[in-house]
């Protein structure tokens, strides 16, 4: 058999397999962490005069379009409505605004995203949840897709498709 004879198939190409990539829906856009504890006296007090006050001429046009966590670095009893008071700062201009790290926002954001797809094309049919990202895609995202692809796969996997790891078969 001579080499122009040969013919590459694309076995994966051509399979009923359907690749889920949690890097598709990666959403654009600088997470930013947000430490209000340079905003507290000494660093553990608030002091509400004076918190309001910094809050009303600190610039928010910073965040416009960001994703923002709110954090305090300092082991500060910061109370609930300090936040609450921050976010109706940056809800305006904020893209997202949560309570807690980066880490966390991403997850959320990623929870949030993941909820409102839609499954059903999935339906019947083995899946790869993709797994090399250039993306920083965070971990709980893996459990969350296949937390919502499990009702509908045939079967889910994960990895690529030339060497992948099942993980779920539908009886």
């Amino acid at each position: 058999m001579e080499a122009e004879d040969l013919e590459i198939v694309n076995k994966v190409a051509n399979s009923a397999l359907e690749v889920f990539d949690l890097e598709d829906y990666y959403p654009e856009g600088e997470r930013v962490a947000l430490d209000i504890s340079g905003w507290l006296w000494q660093g553990f007090v608030l002091r509400e005069k004076e918190f309001r006050e910094t809050l009303k001429n600190h610039d928010w046009t910073q965040y416009t379009g960001k994703f923002v966590a709110l954090e305090c670095s300092t082991d500060a009893i910061v109370p609930a409505w300090a936040y609450m008071l921050i976010t109706t700062y940056l809800q305006p201009v904020a893209k997202k605004v949560i309570q807690g790290s980066t880490d966390q926002l991403n997850v959320l954001i990623y929870q949030e995203i993941l909820d409102g797809l839609n499954y059903e094309p999935y339906t019947g049919k083995p899946v790869i949840i993709k797994g090399c990202s250039r993306k920083p895609v965070p971990q709980e995202a893996y459990t969350l897709a296949t937390q919502k692809l499990l009702p509908f796969a045939r079967s889910i996997m994960f990895g690529e498709a030339c060497s992948s790891v099942p993980l779920y078969k539908k009886k």
